[in-house]
């Protein structure tokens, strides 16, 4: 079934509500003061003018030019619309602007040229050179773009990129090169049939050729048929260089024994007994839109044996030019390169070909609500695959470097990790401390070991070197769900045991029997228990066989801290164990605690949740500044509640001088810290809240539920606080990528227990 189209009124109303327009310019600095506004023009701005004048290089470090690029139109072709003007054209050079934001965080004027003689549109896009790092030109009808583009390459010295020609090539290209992988073909010896002869199949079969189609094995159809040796040409068409001496007249001709249609025209011009004439395991890459030159469904009928590939996002294998262009420039810019050359393009192809072969994570299958596996449905990444950006950049960067034309070359590992963290503050932090992880590793138990999540997870771990995963389960059912789950993870590089199998079995038998003896645990009692992976995990971690324990996907809550308490126990000098999450929030991590463990304290036990919490916030490279939360504000209302908070900020303020805490408070107050200190001008904090301790277990579960959910701030947690080794338990919903990101916090704190 197709999805619907956003048409008329709801695209109207997108586009028209609110703020018109998609777009809009942010100031970077603050302007608030007058000093600030003499900072931000006259006078002050006459220093970086100076500065620029005498090196024109400081301009990168004065102003936003090296991540700034302009989509710039003469509204000649515009999506299928046609010739519809600069004018009309706008809604679609604001919308591309949007995907450079939002893929790869680049600032974009869109520039809309009055201009239908190319000498005139040229003129005025060189003259712009000085506002820009890069040109991505959009939506000029051929020949002429083909012209303009080599025109402008040649006189300026940043990036000049056509996206219609080289965006549709390059993502294009690594659809290819993974269909013939999985079909078995070298791309010398494909026989390949092209539909169309406009900038895009012209642009498209040129750079088939650089990644290694023979020149002599395509054939190229126009509207009149075939371009071959008895029809006439103008001097100068750029379709001569695709001119070939054939018998064949017709597309359906030429499609006969085909390894390869490339479909770059318009809809329905291909059938189902035209594919069938196709090779075996023919590839069929048919991206007219929005209608493609045959329907996937069709011609995966037709053809079984084909790999099909379309323009549409309601079809596997989307061709979308959205996966190139953001990144591209974004490796240009961060090397400030002259120009995107075609070794940059092949190499963000080849990126692009790579990733798809990877397993694919969690957060992309939540997107798009399925399973994506390497194969025949799944040769090219979705678009809201966030690994993309820092596999393309660097591509794209360390071939500008490479091929010379980089002016400012970057430590590939560096850029790498710095893109991980460019689009959202949450992937900064965790990134962080998978880093912090993977420079010591420790041996993580994961009693869930049969799970499919928790094995993607560990594929995920032993890939990034964040941990040594310990699996507990029976090898032959670990094997039966790789090959089931089509999950990559080698089963050599973990260790495997089977508890009931294990040396140690009756030793941790009459070790757990030892300890709980005189709470009802009877000899036997402790050996049923030791069979459960989850007991004999925390018995690793007790005998320090292992550093830490992941689990919790198949358990409640207590079934896992209840283990945890009786068998790692408390941490010494600990008073009681504590549930946190960390909230991260765009302004920093915000940690909330009691969320998960303590139902009801007393004031001396919300002072110690507080306490602890406070600590690991230290851990997180954070100063905490802790407020005790209620509804009262320094007892603007009393009540047993807000009375039994303000008693424990005074127990924690006279334990731990050395800590900012304040309270009780209300939540508003803690977090606006200018409302703060315009309202209790004493308060002891010096800056906004950012341990935020819940009067109950209940409110601060409901809190962040709720900040996670309608704030759509991430929350990592829960994390157990106050064992005597690290014990993370997990949320049954919890995803792979959440799983990597707990172990990566869980070798943390085994580091900072050594």
């Amino acid at each position: 079934m197709t999805k619907p189209k956003p048409r008329g009124k709801e695209a109207l109303d997108y586009h028209s509500t609110g703020r018109p327009g998609k777009i809009q310019v942010v100031a970077t600095k603050p302007l608030t003061s007058q000093r600030d506004l003499a900072l931000a023009y006259s006078p002050g701005v006459a220093d970086p003018c100076m500065e620029i004048y005498r090196d024109p290089t400081a301009v990168y470090k004065y102003t936003a030019r090296g991540n700034l690029v302009a989509v710039i139109t003469d509204g000649s072709a515009v999506l299928g619309l046609g010739d519809i003007g600069p004018l009309a054209s706008k809604p679609v050079m604001e919308g591309k602007g949007v995907l450079f934001k939002k893929f790869a965080d680049i600032d974009v004027f869109d520039i809309e040229i009055d201009a239908r003689d190319p000498e005139h549109f040229i003129e005025t896009v060189a003259a712009l050179e000085p506002t820009f790092g890069g040109i991505n030109l959009e939506d000029i009808k051929a020949p002429e773009c083909f012209h303009i583009e080599e025109a402008l390459k040649k006189r300026m010295k940043i990036p000049v990129f056509h996206d219609d020609q080289h965006g549709t090539a390059i993502i294009s290209g690594a659809a290819l090169l993974n269909a013939a992988h999985l079909q078995g073909k070298e791309l010398a010896s494909l026989k390949v049939v092209v539909s169309g002869a406009g900038a895009s199949a012209i642009s498209c079969t040129r750079f088939y050729i650089s990644l290694g189609v023979s020149p002599e094995n395509v054939l190229m159809c126009d509207s009149k048929g075939v371009l071959q040796t008895e029809r006439s040409f103008k001097e100068g068409d750029p379709k001569l260089e695709f001119v070939r001496e054939s018998e064949a007249r017709t597309l359906a001709d030429a499609l006969r024994g085909a390894d390869l249609f490339l479909g770059l025209s318009r809809g329905g011009l291909v059938t189902a007994d035209m594919v069938k004439e196709m090779a075996d395991k023919p590839i069929i890459l048919a991206l007219a839109n929005p209608d493609p030159e045959i329907g996937y469904a069709e011609a995966k009928e037709a053809r079984p044996d084909s790999i099909v590939a379309t323009g549409r996002s309601d079809f596997n294998n989307q061709v979308n030019n959205v996966l190139g262009f953001p990144f591209i420039f974004r490796g240009a810019l961060d090397v400030r390169a002259t120009q995107i050359n075609e070794p940059m393009k092949i190499a963000a192809a080849r990126a692009i070909a790579e990733l798809t072969r990877r397993d694919v994570p969690q957060v992309v299958m939540n997107a798009y609500g399925e399973d994506f596996n390497f194969g025949p449905e799944y040769i090219i990444p979705k678009p809201f695959d966030p690994r993309v950006l820092h596999w393309v950049a660097p591509a794209v960067a360390e071939a500008a470097m490479e091929s010379g034309v980089a002016q400012t070359p970057v430590d590939l590992d560096v850029y790498r990790e710095r893109l991980r963290g460019l689009l959202g503050g949450a992937t900064a932090v965790m990134r962080k401390f998978i880093r912090r992880a993977a420079k010591s590793p420790r041996r993580v138990v994961f009693p869930e070991g049969q799970d499919p999540r928790i094995l993607r997870a560990c594929a995920i771990v032993i890939d990034e070197g964040i941990a040594e995963p310990i699996l507990l389960g029976r090898r032959d059912r670990l094997e039966a769900t790789l090959r089931e789950q089509e999950i990559d993870l080698d089963l050599d590089k973990v260790e495997i045991i089977n508890p009931r199998e294990d040396a140690e079995f009756e030793r941790y038998a009459s070790l757990f029997h030892d300890r709980r003896k005189r709470k009802g645990v009877t000899r036997e009692l402790a050996r049923l228990h030791m069979g459960e992976r989850n007991y004999f995990g925390m018995m690793m971690v007790a005998e320090r066989r292992a550093d830490g324990i992941v689990s919790g996907v198949s358990l409640s809550y207590p079934e896992v801290v209840r283990p945890a308490l009786h068998i790692v126990g408390m941490r010494e000098g600990t008073r009681r164990v504590a549930g946190m999450y960390l909230m991260l929030h765009r302004t920093g991590i915000i940690f909330f605690g009691d969320t998960t463990v303590n139902v009801d304290v007393d004031a001396a036990g919300l002072a110690d949740i507080a306490e602890m919490i406070a600590d690991e916030a230290k851990n997180f490279g954070v100063t905490p500044r802790v407020a005790m939360l209620s509804f009262s504000n320094f007892g603007s209302v009393r009540g047993p509640r807000s009375s039994m908070v303000a008693k424990a900020t005074e127990l924690l303020s006279a334990r731990r001088p050395d800590l900012e805490v304040e309270g009780e408070m209300q939540a508003s107050i803690a977090v606006n810290y200018e409302l703060q200190k315009a309202s209790f001008p004493s308060t002891r904090l010096t800056g906004p809240a950012n341990v935020l301790i819940f009067p109950n277990l209940e409110a601060g579960n409901v809190a962040y539920k709720l900040m996670r959910e309608l704030g759509g701030v991430p929350a990592v947690g829960p994390v157990l606080l106050g064992t005597r080794h690290p014990v993370t338990v997990l949320e049954r919903d919890c995803s792979v990528d959440g799983i990597v990101h707990m172990t990566a916090l869980t070798v943390v704190n085994a580091q900072n227990s050594d």
